[in-house]
Formats: structure tokens, sequence, C-alpha cells
């Protein structure tokens, strides 16, 4: 993931000109064929965005002066760009991409979709759609299709990968990111994740509690998870976790703020086990309940756990003890 710096001329964490006049808020989405873009524009459309999908690129910035124009202060755009886009190379994106963000009157964000060949070719296998690259076959399409637009990830403000992510999953990420976007200017995800499925790419901040004792060996806690109170009662009661945590709360106390003061508008911090199912979730519960103690207002989302149940809420006390 790759942070916006934000221009010069506008107030990266209110969202408004210097000179007082309310920003147009626009996310482009881009990506590779297959991993979503669609969904997202969906997601996009049910969070309150007008959104618009594959528009010229020579357009892109009349398309915006209309809703400038339009004088309303809660417009919120998102724009669709692939390389089916008409006028579309990845240099004449990326020229526009830079333009767009020089303007006083737009806060620009960059999504970018990705996901393994793997899961596209299966997942264009089973829609029987034709890749809109050319190609002899899906793969070679897909080979030609990450040459093309895959440099463009280097520009993204936020990259979400939707391998192992099912549709109602990517809509609840989207709608997490971008349906009440706070007005503290950063929005801020708790990712638990098993390492055996690899590293979250998104993640901001990853923090491994292997060392922790796993409830897995403990046959009374196997088949339960981290959401569960007495995998979450075995998890905190583990050699060196409460020290551990509060000195891992009190990092991340001490560096939000700096990522906001630098304009940082998305913060993820993946936090990794073996299997994804029991410490990391515990700790990531465990952790979303001390920033909202702390007065944030964290996503906490279970890459790994295939019955993804809510987030528990929790109060601070459960949080651990941490002092302020």
């Amino acid at each position: 993931m790759v942070e916006k710096t934000g221009t010069p001329q506008t107030d990266a964490f209110s969202g408004t000109t210097l000179a007082g006049r309310p920003a147009v808020r626009l996310v482009l989405v881009t990506g590779v064929s297959g991993a979503g873009k669609t969904s997202t524009l969906g997601a996009l459309a049910d969070c309150g965005f007008e959104t618009v999908d594959n528009p010229p690129i020579r357009l892109l910035h009349a398309i915006m002066d209309d809703f400038v124009g339009s004088g309303s202060r809660s417009v919120r755009v998102a724009i669709g760009v692939d390389e089916r886009t008409n006028g579309f190379t990845t240099e004449l994106f990326a020229d526009a991409v830079s333009s767009l963000r020089a303007r006083s009157d737009l806060e620009v964000t960059l999504l970018f979709l990705d996901c393994s060949n793997e899961t596209l070719l299966r997942r264009f296998t089973e829609t029987r759609r034709r890749h809109p690259m050319s190609g002899d076959t899906v793969e070679a399409a897909l080979v030609m299709e990450r040459s093309v637009i895959v440099p463009l990830k280097e520009q993204a403000d936020i990259a979400i990968d939707t391998t192992d992510l099912s549709l109602t999953e990517l809509r609840r990420e989207v709608q997490e990111r971008f349906s009440e976007e706070s007005g503290d200017g950063m929005s801020i995800t708790i990712l638990s994740f098993g390492f055996k499925k690899g590293a979250p790419r998104e993640a901001d901040i990853m923090f491994d509690v292997r060392f922790l004792a796993n409830p897995y060996w403990n046959p009374a806690l196997r088949s339960s998870t981290g959401l569960d109170e007495e995998v979450d009662t075995f998890v905190a009661n583990s050699m060196g976790f409460t020290e551990v945590f509060n000195n891992l709360s009190a990092l991340l106390r001490e560096v939000i703020p700096l990522y906001r003061r630098e304009g940082k508008s998305y913060l993820t911090v993946a936090i990794g086990c073996t299997g994804g199912k029991h410490r990391s979730v515990a700790v990531s519960e465990r952790l979303g309940a001390m920033l909202r103690g702390a007065g944030y207002a964290p996503a906490v989302r279970h890459r790994d756990l295939r019955k993804t149940a809510p987030s528990r809420p929790r109060t601070a006390a459960l949080a651990g003890a941490v002092s302020a």
C-alpha cells in the first residue's frame, strides 16, 4: 500500500481546500480483471457514492468539473477505470491520476484491486466470462494484463487483495473503509490472519503472536475461535501476554497520531498466528477494544475465519491491563 501525500492546496485531514471550500471526494477504482471492480463500485454506491464505470480517460476532468460545479457539499464520486476504458494506457491513466490529485477542489484516492492468478482463472472458468485482454488462453491474457496494469499499484493509496474474500467480505471491506469516513481523517482496520495462508499484502503494520500458547493443542478449545470467551481467556493467560499486549497497545497509541499527521488516510494493523483462528483473532478483538477505549473507531476483520462472526463488542476493561 502506498501512502497518499496529498497536495499543498488541500487539507489532508478535513477534506477541504485551504480557502475553506469543500473538496469533492473522488475514489478511482482500478485493478486486474476479475478482482471485483464491479462489486466494489456497487458497494461504494451503497455507501452513497455517485458511480461511473469506464468513462474515457480524456473525460475524467470534465466529469469531475460537473460534480464540483453542482455545488453539493456532500457529493462523493467513484469512477472505475481499467484496460477496457476508451483510450486507456498505463501512462495516460497515471498522468490523469496525478493531474486530478493536483486539483485543490478534489480529494483523490486510488483504490487498486488485486487477486492471485489461480483465483482469477477459477473465476473466469466458473462464470465463462471472456477476459477483456486478447490472448490464446485465459492464462496468457492474465499475464498480458498484469504487465500493463499492475505498475499502477505503486501509485495506489489502498490495495485490496480479493483472493480470499467472498463477495460479502469484499463489500464489507469496502463499506468499513468508506461508508462513514471518520472526521479524524484516517480509517483503521485490525486484521487477523493465519501465516499458513500467507501474510496480507495490505498490511501497514504486522505483528506475529505465535509466541503465545496455542489453543489448538487443547482438545476442549480446538473447535472454538478467538471470538469465544474461553479461547480469549486462554490466550490472555499465556506467558508474556500482558507485557507484550501493553507494549503493542502503547506503540499503536503512539504511532497512530503520527500517521495521521503525515496525511495517511488508511491504516491496516495485521495480527498473525498459525491458522488465523485462535490467537490472532483474540488479540485483534482486544486491540479493537483498546482503540475504541482510546477514542478511535477501528474495524476488526478476521480474514481466515470462514464463518466470520461480527466482531464482539468489548469493554475497555477486557482489552487488557493497558495504562493510559
